[in-house]
């Protein structure tokens, strides 16, 4: 009787010792994914100034755009911490990217300029490197949540504070703009 209490016992401190390992495990999955993410923005925000100005030597008129699409960066550029801090400027930072897409629409000569091609060529490559790191954290995120909530997991959450992470969810990216994709 005694050697079947000490197995069971043995057994469940085993087992929390895995599970809490687990949960370790996964919390540096998910920070790397983070990070991940984070490098595709700071990217997308180093490629913004060079494109606004190629835009403000064609479309003098766009101040107003201009201005849009700088000061949605700078906000974003200046964002630290998690999904939850980034998500509502980075989706200010993509409508103003895509009101600038549309916006130079409207200048031809800009549309045939190499330099901006080039610009709107990476940054699309940028946006598809982003939505994939995007993609792959929050896999990682849903995969981590399902176990916080999962028996018998959920007994070593609690104990050991894991809690729910937050989904990185954004607008769709500057490259669901139709002119943007003509550049492929």
């Amino acid at each position: 009787m005694v050697i079947a209490i000490l197995g069971v016992l043995v057994g469940a401190i085993t087992w929390a010792i895995v599970s809490f390992n687990r949960f370790v495990a996964q919390r540096q999955v998910l920070e790397n994914s983070w990070a991940n993410v984070e490098t595709e923005l700071s990217r997308r925000h180093e490629l913004i100034p060079a494109l606004v100005e190629t835009v403000r030597g064609y479309a003098t008129h766009e101040s107003d755009t201009l201005r849009e699409v700088t000061e949605a960066r700078t906000g974003a550029a200046g964002v630290s911490g998690g999904p939850e801090a980034h998500r509502s400027v980075e989706n200010v930072l993509t409508a103003a990217l895509r009101h600038l897409f549309a916006v130079s629409e409207t200048y031809p000569e800009l549309q045939a300029s190499a330099a901006f091609l080039d610009l709107q060529h990476e940054l699309i490559t940028t946006e598809d490197r982003l939505q994939a790191a995007r993609r792959l954290f929050n896999g990682n995120v849903r995969e981590y949540n399902r176990r916080v909530e999962s028996i018998p997991s959920i007994l070593i959450a609690k104990v050991a504070r894991f809690s729910k992470r937050s989904y990185f969810e954004a607008e769709p990216s500057v490259t669901e703009v139709p002119s943007a994709r003509k550049t492929d």
